[in-house]
């Protein structure tokens, strides 16, 4: 490997937080980025690291090591951009996101930003498994939801709302429930309990708001079997509005207690590690998804076309800046 890539190798066990994290990510095996960064140490003649049983810190001479590498990463990835222009975001791109917010929101847009980065490549790994969204070099993470304390940098750019529904042939054969203590009586289809979607908001007559994790027999821990589920009649449910807007708009499925929302919206964040300069890839995906849903109204309640075409998002169609 090149002093180059020594350099990123260091970067990513300093930022990740040991040899074990930065191999995950770089999908090295902690060994190897432990014999990289020791040779690194013995061709500087300095200690980089302070070893312990369990934990990595940085070394005086690690911490002015880091803060040059950070510095020679910029000028690289700057020099490149000088010289290619528009077509400097190249290489992979390796996005983590919930499946229903990749199938229903993400996937359609594919085209548009592939014809804007044909240099780029596009990796995707659907997953809702905790623990750090960023491990396995991902590049970008999409979270739908509060955040706990992270060291990773959130750029907010979409929100959305929670909706209860559930399929016309359910409600004839149950009945509609006419205010959510009526839920008690119902067959609720619902995440895992452990699961902070599984809380449901709804406000009461006073204006309140309450929060319920209803009683059913059947959990699931993806939207799209729940939602499947529902279509089929087996019971009342509540999904993110922008993977249920087009089966709400089909009368596949019927909004219930829409008065009684709590007109709570959760964030919707790309996160990214910021703790160095972000390369041209993430750049433009970034810009990319707040320009294709900050507007108002949200995206999914526009066409395609208007999401890809219409103003403010013709400069979709030439180019996404950079910031």
């Amino acid at each position: 490997m090149n002093r180059f890539g020594e350099m990123l190798v260091f970067v990513r066990a300093v930022e990740d937080g040991g040899f074990s994290a930065a191999g995950r990510s770089l999908t090295m095996t902690p060994s190897a980025v432990s014999k990289l960064i020791g040779r690194l140490e013995s061709r500087l003649g300095v200690a980089l690291f302070n070893r312990a049983a369990r934990t990595v810190t940085l070394t005086a001479e690690g911490e002015a090591f880091y803060t040059a590498a950070l510095r020679a990463i910029e000028a690289v990835e700057d020099a490149e951009a000088s010289v290619l222009g528009g077509r400097a975001a190249q290489g992979t791109l390796r996005v983590r996101s919930m499946p229903t917010f990749a199938t229903h929101q993400l996937a359609p847009l594919i085209p548009v930003f592939r014809r804007l980065h044909p240099g780029m490549r596009l990796d995707f790994v659907l997953s809702m498994e905790p623990g750090n969204l960023l491990d396995g070099g991902i590049d970008v993470a999409i979270h739908v939801g509060e955040l706990a304390d992270s060291s990773l940098v959130a750029r907010r750019f979409a929100s959305t709302r929670w909706i209860i529904c559930a399929a016309p042939a359910y409600l004839a054969a149950r009945g509609t429930p006419r205010c959510p203590e009526d839920l008690a009586a119902h067959e609720c289809l619902n995440f895992p309990s452990t699961a902070p979607w599984s809380t449901w908001s709804l406000r009461d007559e006073a204006g309140t708001t309450r929060r319920l994790k209803p009683a059913g027999s059947v959990a699931a821990n993806t939207g799209q079997m729940l939602l499947a589920m529902a279509r089929a009649g087996a019971g009342i449910v509540r999904l993110a509005e922008f993977h249920i807007i087009h089966d709400l708009r089909a009368g596949r499925l019927v909004e219930l207690f829409p008065e009684r929302h709590s007109g709570a919206e959760d964030p919707i964040y790309a996160l990214y590690n910021g703790r160095r300069h972000l390369s041209p890839r993430i750049r433009v995906f970034l810009d990319f998804l707040e320009m294709s849903f900050s507007q108002q109204p949200p995206s999914w309640e526009r066409s395609l076309d208007e999401r890809v075409r219409g103003r403010p998002h013709e400069v979709l169609l030439t180019e996404v800046p950079h910031r």
